[in-house]
Parts: C-alpha cells; sequence; structure tokens
C-alpha cells in the first residue's frame, strides 16, 4: 500500500524525534513540500515561524497538529497530545486520512447544496432537511444522468421495478422531495420536469 506523505514542520527537536523513529511509522515523513504532502503534522511552534506558519495555511492537505493540549488553537483536522507513543501516531495519522476520506465520498454537491450521503442531509447555508434512502437515491441518478429522466426511468434505477409497474410512486417521491426543499429552501427549481421526465 502506497505509503503517505507526511510533511514535517516544527523545532528541530521535533523533526529528528521523527525522523530517529522513521522505520517505525506508517507513513513517509518528508520536509520539503513540494513533494506533495498527504498531511501536514506541525508541532504548535511552528505556527510561531511566519514562513511555517504559512506554509500551513496555504497547503491544502489534512492538518494534524502536536504539541501540548493548552497550545491547541489552531482549527485543525486532529490533535496529537506530546508525548504520545509510535503506536498513537500512527493511529492518528491513519484515522485522520480514512476519515476524511470517508467525508469526501459522502458529501456531493447539487447546485448550490451539499448533499451528505451518510447522513440523508441535504444542506444550503447553516440549514438542512434530512432525506429518506430514496430521495438520496434520486438525487443520485439526477445527478449521474444530467438530463430529463422519465419516471420508467427512475422506477427502474431507484425502486427496481419494471416499467409497468405505477409510476404514482415517483410522483410521490418527487412532489414530497419538492415540498421538503420548497418549505425549507424557498426554492421551487430545485427539481424540474418537462415532457422527457424530471431533472435537476
Amino acid at each position: 500500500m502506497h505509503k503517505l506523505n507526511v510533511l514535517l514542520l516544527g523545532p528541530t527537536s521535533f523533526i529528528s524525534t521523527l525522523n530517529e523513529i522513521k522505520k517505525f511509522l506508517k507513513f513517509n515523513p518528508i520536509l520539503d513540500y513540494t513533494n506533495n504532502p498527504n498531511i501536514i503534522l506541525f508541532h504548535t511552534h511552528a505556527l510561531q515561524n511566519k514562513e511555517q506558519a504559512q506554509l500551513i495555511k496555504n497547503i491544502d492537505c489534512i492538518k494534524i497538529c502536536a504539541g501540548k493540549s493548552k497550545d491547541f488553537n489552531y482549527n485543525c483536522d486532529a490533535d496529537l497530545e506530546l508525548p504520545t507513543s509510535i503506536k498513537e501516531l500512527n493511529s492518528v495519522i491513519e484515522s485522520t486520512e480514512a476519515k476524511k476520506k470517508f467525508n469526501l465520498n459522502s458529501s456531493i454537491k447539487i447546485k448550490n447544496y451539499l448533499l451528505n450521503k451518510n447522513e440523508k442531509k441535504l444542506s444550503y447555508l447553516d440549514d438542512h432537511i434530512i432525506l429518506t434512502e430514496k430521495e438520496v437515491h434520486l438525487l443520485e441518478l439526477f445527478l449521474k444522468r444530467n438530463k430529463p429522466i422519465s419516471k420508467d426511468n427512475i422506477l427502474s434505477h431507484v425502486w427496481n421495478y419494471s416499467s409497468d409497474a405505477d409510476t404514482h410512486t415517483v410522483e410521490t417521491h418527487i412532489y414530497r422531495l419538492r415540498k421538503k426543499i420548497s418549505e425549507k429552501f424557498m426554492d421551487n427549481n430545485f427539481i424540474l420536469n418537462n415532457k422527457d421526465g424530471y431533472y435537476l
């Protein structure tokens, strides 16, 4: 399995300690930000160095802050309290990466909204509605197709029904979903339809 590139930032003592235990680490510690880091692991003291603080701010990747808990005031994906064990260090790196991947795979942008598949939640700004499993499947289908879809097609893809099944099922679900969106977000143009079917 490909090892994650973890950019180390902080005082010399922090970097040299991690380099000493390098062979026990389940990630690839790097010191050069041009090596495409997956994660930045930085000591809280790095924030006092202008150049390092700028790197932490500008590089778009997972950020893990290491130090004393009283110094954790930077908004990170995870904090690692020092001193720590090799096991804990490896665990924090792996679990933070897994969590980030999981969240990326579960969040889908639809128009100006964000669909969280795991929580079955459609959000806009600070508001959200909770969706049913079928409503999530409907939105995913609309997104994949990117063109109008007939009721029969929706039935076969979302409900696995044959085309001779009742299309009122589709109409009812779309009506309810439109109503939810309209009531919460005042948006009457989220799901549209024409002679060819429904679309976003």
